[in-house]
């Protein structure tokens, strides 16, 4: 997937020279230190991230091909982290869990299916995208491992919102959401309008691929459905009276901002599994904290790597 400039990717570069007039089109893009990036890696990124975002076949050739080189220099300085402590080759239990989310979410019915549109696609074989989904999993252990110790979860304040569920019939809403921070040298009031006018120009998925912080992301901002009554108050009472494909205005949170889009809303019976759901919300808001540790740390030690980009 990743390439070091050495002997054998000469050997590569060359032979493709001698076979074919494909050659002339590879240039090197991007370095992380020794690992470089050429435009034909970027162009099988993009492959993916389209097969994870379809809605990216409308942004310009600029727009993806800087989407793509940005998510695999973040994708090497994890892989290096990673490798510091644990070897890549090693299995770990919750691929297959994984993938078989990635599926559901994307809506394959199974691995085959799946892998038949990658082949289709032209981008990475299953297995690279195992590996890939590897580098995923092993960056959350690492993050888990350093800050799970300051992930409080208010377990009692959970149990009390689903309490609180008083009536028969409760919404679900469909969620997505862009995750953004005020950027230095730039006034709030800019950055908002810099986004709000791409929502405008290129849509809401579009937009959270280019300018969401969140890991989300790589989906467009899909998040999922969450109940109304799991909602902090000043989330639901900013997206309460929106109607579906509407958004809300911008929501602070922490140190972070978020803008929240309603793409479905659906009735469901009051009846749940509460054991279940109370576990399901004490993941979702440890996932949240834990990226939040995620995203301090990987800004920390992206500086300890010469990044290059032409």
């Amino acid at each position: 997937m990743f390439k070091k400039f050495n002997l054998g990717h000469i050997f590569i570069l060359s032979y493709l020279v001698l076979v074919g007039p494909s050659f002339a089109s590879i240039n090197i893009i991007a370095s992380v230190d020794e690992e470089i990036i050429t435009n034909y890696d970027v162009t099988k990124e993009l492959r993916y991230l389209k097969v994870l975002s379809p809605n990216l076949n409308s942004l310009k050739k600029e727009q993806l091909s800087k989407l793509a080189k940005q998510s695999l220099i973040k994708e090497i300085i994890k892989k290096k982290e990673i490798s510091k402590l644990i070897s890549l080759d090693e299995n770990n239990s919750f691929v297959d869990e994984y993938l078989q989310n990635l599926l559901t979410k994307l809506g394959y019915k199974n691995k085959k299916n799946f892998s038949d549109n990658l082949l289709k696609k032209k981008t990475y074989t299953l297995e690279e995208v195992i590996f890939k989904i590897k580098i995923e999993l092993f960056w959350n252990e690492l993050i888990f491992n350093k800050y799970n110790n300051q992930v409080i979860i208010d377990e009692k304040n959970l149990i009390k919102k689903l309490d609180n569920m008083k009536n028969d019939k409760i919404k679900e809403f469909l969620l997505s959401e862009i995750v953004f921070k005020r950027k230095k040298n730039e006034k709030l009031k800019d950055t908002i309008s810099i986004i709000k006018k791409s929502i405008n120009e290129i849509g809401f998925d579009n937009t959270a691929n280019i300018y969401s912080i969140s890991e989300s992301s790589k989906y467009g901002g899909k998040i999922g459905w969450i109940k109304e009554g799991t909602l902090s108050k000043k989330i639901y009472r900013n997206i309460a009276n929106l109607k579906m494909n509407e958004y809300s205005d911008v929501i602070k949170i922490n140190n972070n901002f978020i803008i929240l889009k309603i793409n479905e809303i659906k009735i469901i019976d009051k009846k749940f599994d509460k054991k279940k759901e109370i576990q399901k919300l004490i993941q979702i808001e440890k996932n949240r904290k834990l990226e939040k540790f995620s995203r301090i740390y990987f800004n920390k030690v992206k500086t300890q790597y010469l990044i290059n980009e032409k």
